[in-house]
């Protein structure tokens, strides 16, 4: 009888406690206790650090970009960039089928941002996270008490795992890996913007602020819904997903990554 995946969760917490990130993120793709993974990034403030862990580790793996339609310019432009000069091999892009449908006028987020979240986002990473058994997230203890208590694994269904090897970073850490392994940054954190999401729904943080304060400012809503277990955030008109599609690659083929690319810091947990 397999595992309870609470038990797999459990061990793998147990095994991996005093690793640093990168090794967590070694070992959670090689793991049989964790199964097939894929790396699913927002290509925001901080995504690179992870994107460029993967592509040394495992430049195979599958990344996941959940293209909402609502994004800002500067994120299609970044992800692009970051495709390219990371060779990301397996990148697939995300997007909700028939959005005119649900939401025609692109004005949803402003009377129902939930429903929003779970249009644009929730339901299109479900359906794409189909045959995975466990997906990388970028999540951090420092980004906000709803984070405080993360452990590298977690269970979200009974059927699938999420894995945090940055959980126990703090910007320092971020900062540190960026400057180090001279990784590019997103254009929008140089202008207030620690934390990126969709356009709407995006304003800079002020000095001293939480770093997710700009997203749904003067709203409850702190999530999106993608972190939360079993869909308690999908309400509203939900949209079927369309067919991922495999990201462009550029007419002169893929920058190669410079030899001495790999992850320079570990940091222990």
């Amino acid at each position: 009888m397999p595992e309870a995946i609470d038990d797999r969760v459990r061990a793998l917490n147990d095994r991996y406690r005093h690793h640093a990130a990168v090794a967590v993120v070694e070992h959670a793709l090689r793991d049989p206790q964790v199964g097939q993974v894929a790396l699913v990034s927002s290509f925001g403030a901080e995504s690179v650090v992870l994107l460029h862990m993967v592509s040394v580790l495992a430049p195979q793996t599958p990344v996941l970009f959940i293209d909402t339609a609502l994004l800002f310019p500067e994120t299609l432009d970044y992800q692009r960039e970051l495709a390219r000069t990371l060779d990301l091999r397996d990148l697939r892009v995300i997007r909700a089928a028939d959005l005119a449908r649900h939401d025609p006028g692109d004005q949803l987020h402003r009377t129902d941002p939930d429903a929003c979240c779970a249009l644009r986002k929730t339901a299109p990473l479900e359906a794409a996270l189909a045959g995975f058994s466990a997906w990388i997230t970028g999540r951090k203890r420092y980004q906000g008490s709803t984070r405080a208590a993360l452990d590298f694994f977690e269970v979200e269904t009974p059927t699938r795992m999420k894995i945090n090897p940055l959980a126990h970073w703090g910007r320092a850490d971020i900062e540190d890996y960026m400057v180090e392994n001279r990784l590019p940054r997103h254009p929008l954190v140089a202008r207030g913007y620690p934390s990126i999401g969709c356009a709407p729904c995006t304003s800079p943080v002020r000095a001293g602020e939480d770093p997710r304060a700009g997203r749904w400012r003067g709203q409850d809503k702190t999530e999106c819904g993608i972190h939360f277990v079993n869909g308690r955030m999908v309400r509203g008109p939900v949209a079927p997903a369309a067919e991922p599609e495999p990201a462009p690659t550029p007419a002169d083929g893929p920058e190669k990554r410079p030899e001495d690319s790999t992850p320079r810091r570990e940091r222990v947990a």
